[in-house]
């Protein structure tokens, strides 16, 4: 961190987190359409990474939410109403930075139950608007329950991924907080080093 800036550094963390769900996107993506045709459940880790992404960056998710629908439908060789269903849908996900809003991110982090409200919010955010994108080309009403049944997969996968997430240092959380902090744990360490260390100046001994 000394020889880049915040902002470099968060370009860096955003692409890293946007190239790595762009490629785990399309793998399954891939894999689902060619080996398991006719599934009824479909599992992405869209969900998981953009509630990741809003806890360390806040709205900068959005990016995240079209790459993974931009991953899934070119995987899958979508329609241009999916393509359209699934990108204005998954930005829906930033529902839940009204719970960053209302909590806090460090509160969301330290509480089980309200990292999981956060996650099942975007979960829940997500299938409304594909429904309401649909709905617009039209889709009919119990179309949002057939999008929450495909997607109940991805539910339990996003909520294991945010709940082990917590448990690393510095992954979901707050990056300004975070790099402030260690930050100050490494002066405080090289303090207490040279505190440590035994005087070398040979005119100081007896």
């Amino acid at each position: 961190m000394n020889k880049i800036s915040f902002g470099q550094y968060r370009a860096i963390d955003l692409g890293i987190m946007a190239v790595i769900l762009f490629a785990v996107e399309t793998l399954i993506a891939k894999a689902a359409g060619t080996w398991f045709q006719g599934q009824m459940y479909m599992l992405s880790p869209t969900i998981a990474i953009v509630c990741i992404v809003m806890m360390r960056w806040g709205g900068f998710a959005a990016i995240h939410a079209l790459v993974g629908a931009l991953a899934y439908c070119m995987a899958l060789g979508a329609s241009g109403r999916q393509f359209a269903i699934y990108c204005v849908g998954n930005l829906f996900a930033l529902v839940s930075l009204l719970l960053i809003k209302k909590f806090g991110k460090q509160r969301i982090k330290d509480s089980v139950l309200l990292s999981i409200v956060f996650t099942a919010a975007a979960f829940a955010a997500v299938q409304i608007g594909r429904w309401l994108v649909s709905l617009i080309f039209g889709g009919t009403p119990d179309a949002l329950l057939r999008f929450i049944t495909t997607d109940s997969l991805t539910l339990a996968f996003s909520l294991l991924v945010v709940l082990i997430s917590r448990r690393v240092d510095g992954l979901f959380g707050d990056q300004r907080s975070y790099l402030i902090r260690t930050a100050e744990e490494r002066r405080r360490a090289e303090l207490a080093k040279l505190t440590d260390e035994p005087n070398s100046d040979p005119d100081n001994y007896e």
